[in-house]
């Protein structure tokens, strides 16, 4: 069992530089907001009022032609959730905050209506992933009746569910990691035509606009978007590409779904305890699932910290610790490109870039 989670942490950790990498890497093309531009941070941490985006394009012009005749004014183009540049529908991004719990829509052609294609793709992906699981479990199982001998199936039984149970907390933990991760990243970089990710960029950003939208979602609509990266082909893809023996896959198999069922566990932390029921109250209350106490730290401005969003067990050692003012700090220093919550405060920025990486208030 030792040198099965010593490969497994091996394995993560390859896996989770290559995917940081691939962010740094990509953020010269699809990230490409511009340098420079900061916007002030609200002068009260809770409050909710829209800040004023800096004007970055040309003022507008006025062209008088002949005598008698109207003056022509050209307005600048108003920005939308797919324009480079759009913060947390700023003034001048297209998107107002409206005031209140009221649901709205960001990205073109989305919709609360749950529909069968949503129910289809998420149902088929969580089903695969439990005979990835049933697969794992019975190749660990074999592989241990192998070492004990037929006669002991009652220890290679037991061995093997610990093996499982373990290999659960260790992916559930992991997964709260990753969950802060791909939060940050799409939080703070890209917009609605990056590829791939674009929806899912364009849904988080847009979601600070109006975070009592996702209350309104079914569960196959809150995350069918999450199957694509997440999905079973992703994981057999590993299987294949880095060769993983059972106990990795299933591993591998549990993130995904963790990551998956993160943007459930994000919806909850957003709903009032009536709504939200006995069930999700007690795993949030058991901090299995991320809390609302803990989420709503997350959105006061500049949304630069609290980004896991699995259990949120991580949140206090990676925002104590700078670690995201160090990953913005090395996408700045590679392309130029600067962090969301970096144009929210400039304070933020001025810090990041002397190399102070703690949040306010938090030890260094």
């Amino acid at each position: 069992m030792t040198n099965t989670m010593t490969t497994i942490r091996r394995q993560t950790t390859a896996a989770s530089a290559a995917a940081t990498v691939f962010l740094l890497a990509t953020s010269a093309g699809a990230f490409s907001t511009p340098r420079g531009v900061s916007i002030g941070r609200p002068s009260t941490l809770l409050s909710s009022t829209i800040l004023e985006e800096p004007v970055t394009t040309a003022p507008a012009t006025i062209s008088v032609v002949k005598p008698n005749e109207e003056e022509t004014v050209q307005e600048p183009a108003t920005k939308s959730w797919d324009d480079d540049g759009f913060v947390f529908g700023l003034d001048g991004s297209g998107l107002e905050r409206p005031k209140g719990k009221v649901a709205q829509i960001v990205v073109e052609g989305d919709s609360l209506e749950t529909t069968d294609k949503q129910r289809a793709i998420v149902w088929s992906t969580l089903l695969g992933h439990v005979g990835i699981w049933a697969w794992s479990f019975s190749a660990m199982l074999a592989s241990n009746q192998g070492i004990f001998g037929i006669a002991s199936d009652a220890l290679s039984m037991g061995v093997t569910a610990l093996q499982a149970m373990s290999l659960f907390l260790f992916s559930w933990m992991s997964a709260d990691f990753g969950s802060g991760v791909l939060h940050w990243s799409v939080d703070n970089y890209g917009n609605g035509k990056t590829p791939i990710m674009g929806g899912i960029i364009a849904a988080f950003q847009g979601h600070h606009s109006a975070p009592w939208t996702i209350c309104e979602r079914g569960f196959e609509n809150n995350v069918y978007k999450l199957c694509v990266p997440f999905g079973i082909q992703t994981v057999l893809a590993m299987k294949v590409v880095l060769g993983l023996g059972p106990a990795a896959t299933l591993f591998w198999s549990v993130f995904s779904v963790m990551e998956i069922m993160s943007q459930e566990f994000h919806k909850m932390s957003h709903a009032t305890k009536a709504n939200a029921g006995p069930i999700w109250n007690g795993l949030m209350d058991l901090g299995l699932t991320i809390d609302r106490k803990s989420h709503g730290l997350h959105h006061i401005a500049p949304y630069e910290g609290n980004y896991c969003i699995v259990n949120g067990l991580c949140n206090k050692y990676l925002d104590e610790s700078g670690f995201f003012r160090r990953l913005e700090h090395i996408v700045y220093n590679l392309n130029g490109v600067e962090s969301n919550a970096w144009k929210l405060d400039q304070k933020l920025r001025e810090r990041t870039l002397k190399g102070d990486y703690s949040l306010p208030g938090s030890s260094k």
